[in-house]
């Protein structure tokens, strides 16, 4: 499937907060549900982890979503998105 979708990086903060696990699978089960959800996973090391946003209209968009992940909003990782094209 090619196109443009958003690759969001998850790394954990030091301080990680476990409480934030829960809200934040919750918050990617609403976004698959929503069909904006391509892919999911944690890292093996368990540094963090990575989702890939779809059906997303810009990178505006991207970040407006992420910035309401738990992750975010309970300060436990830190985010980055990216525009990915992909082939």
């Amino acid at each position: 499937m090619a196109g443009t979708v958003y690759l969001v990086m998850a790394m954990r903060r030091p301080d990680f907060n476990d409480a934030a696990v829960q809200p934040h699978r919750d918050f990617l089960d609403a976004l698959q549900a929503q069909g904006k959800l391509q892919l999911t996973g944690g890292f093996a090391d368990g540094s963090g982890g990575a989702y890939v946003l779809c059906n997303v209209e810009s990178l505006e968009q991207a970040q407006a979503i992420v910035a309401t992940d738990p992750l975010v909003t309970m300060q436990a990782s830190d985010l980055t998105v990216h525009e990915w094209n992909t082939r």
